[in-house]
């Protein structure tokens, strides 16, 4: 039998350990982990790599500064630069799920190098009765964002395909609500996934700072204070314990936080913890402009060694990037930190950043980081065994490392819709250098060789 490829030479990485095997694969599925090397059409060499799962990132933002047919594109090719088999979608879409979503599914379908798919915001109550409908969309997790109300209920919508100009919307996020989605998604069997800051707290706190003319990253993690963090989580999770549903609390970056859930899952709450790499490496104390303004903000040097402290332990669960992808001149849109948006593009360097930071600095191991990266996902968003692991039977998603190679990030590198990095002029060592969707390659040696829409929609029936 001849089969489509086979990888060889690769330290494996297992969940279980590492291997030296060669992977077959063949019809876009891994058939067999051996130490032959069977007749094929294609011979990937893997001499020297490490082979991981592909990255599945949970937490993406594209379609809000471009419309999906062209984000699509550009942010999946990004992706994959970067090691991303798989990213979900933080879908927010104005009006109605049932009137709007086929026509993102149909542009997605044409646009993505990688495969995708999608968390679905609730930000109306005419949403919270479109669950059901979602759920047969193959959509099985929704997102809350508890940041949202009265002077700070502002928010970017995505476009519908044919848009070219922003959609902003204003929304307000009530206990009613918040109980009402977790009590559908509860009898739907879905996770709800939290954003979680008090949006009166960082309303109070955000005209504070700017009545005393306050400025920068310090001033901005000060206006919206852990604390604010804090109240939500105790107020998700105690709705959540009653109702009956699962939480997946996204980028979490300060020991306040979670602390807060670690309390709250010893109450009886399921709970899932999603950090993001920027909490993993930048401080209000280091980052000096306000490109690395976000929501929650990034923290303090200490809350950094913290989150690494708790990854180590295995108390938190995935990584995401919270990837906004928006240009530099909008990104900076005025003199202050209160003018300039929030968000930067980061999905590109997640895999770089855990690997030189990480497993290159003795943090973390290397099944660590295949946990962190897409094992969890898979298995917390209904997407395992099909994705997150190197097994027979699974899709041939695979992204091969090379842990001494050192290279500078730059904006240009992986050619998104993004001008701009936060982490522009680091050099990191360990970095991807072939990324696999389904047994094809798609980047090499940053050279993107894939083409758009041959990235495929994972459509989900369960979720946790």
């Amino acid at each position: 039998m001849t089969y489509d490829a086979v990888i060889t030479g690769s330290h494996i990485v297992l969940p279980n350990g590492i291997v030296d095997k060669n992977i077959v694969i063949d019809d876009g599925k891994i058939v067999d982990l051996t130490n032959d090397v069977p007749q094929c059409d294609t011979t990937i060499n893997g001499n020297g790599l490490v082979s991981l799962p592909g990255v599945i990132d949970p937490h993406v933002h594209y379609g809000v500064y471009s419309p999906i047919d062209k984000a699509a594109v550009t942010e999946s090719r990004v992706a994959a630069v970067g090691g991303v088999t798989t990213m979900i979608r933080m879908l927010r879409l104005r009006g109605s799920y049932k009137k709007n979503l086929d026509s993102h599914l149909m542009e997605s379908s044409r646009s993505h190098y990688t495969d995708y798919s999608i968390h679905a915001s609730i930000l109306s109550k005419n949403q919270i009765d479109e669950m059901a409908f979602c759920k047969q969309k193959g959509i099985t997790s929704f997102k809350i964002y508890m940041n949202l109300g009265n002077e700070v209920g502002h928010i970017y919508m995505d476009m519908q395909p044919d848009e070219k100009s922003l959609q902003e919307e204003r929304i307000e996020m009530n206990t009613e609500m918040i109980e009402q989605i977790m009590t559908n998604a509860a009898t739907l069997g879905c996770t709800v996934l939290v954003h979680a800051e008090d949006y009166q707290m960082c309303s109070r706190g955000i005209k504070e700072a700017k009545e005393k003319k306050k400025d920068g990253l310090g001033a901005w993690s000060e206006s919206r204070p852990v604390e604010s963090e804090v109240k939500s989580i105790k107020t998700a999770s105690k709705i959540a314990r009653k109702v009956g549903c699962a939480l997946y609390f996204v980028h979490i970056g300060s020991q306040g936080a979670i602390n807060t859930i670690f309390s709250e899952k010893r109450n009886g709450t399921k709970i899932f913890i999603e950090t993001c790499p920027h909490y993993l490496t930048l401080s209000y104390e280091s980052q000096k402009g306000y490109l690395a303004k976000v929501m929650p903000p990034i923290r303090s040097l200490k809350d950094i060694e913290a989150i690494w402290k708790e990854i180590q332990s295995g108390n938190i669960d995935s990584i995401g990037t919270d990837h906004v992808a928006n240009r530099l001149e909008l990104k900076l849109g005025g003199e202050t930190v209160w003018e300039a948006l929030a968000g930067f593009p980061g999905m590109s360097t997640m895999m770089p950043i855990l690997l030189s930071e990480g497993v290159n600095k003795g943090r973390i191991n290397l099944q660590q980081l295949s946990n962190l990266t897409s094992l969890n996902a898979a298995r917390i968003f209904g997407m395992y065994p099909k994705k997150g692991i190197i097994q027979k039977g699974s899709d041939a998603d695979v992204v091969l490392v090379d842990m001494k190679k050192e290279k500078e990030v730059s904006a240009e590198l992986f050619d998104g819709f993004s001008d701009y990095s936060v982490y522009e002029g680091w050099k990191l060592r360990g970095w991807p250098v072939k990324t696999i969707v389904r047994g094809s390659v798609i980047v090499e040696d940053f050279r993107v060789i894939g083409k758009p829409g041959y990235g495929k929609y994972v459509s989900r029936t369960t979720s946790s």
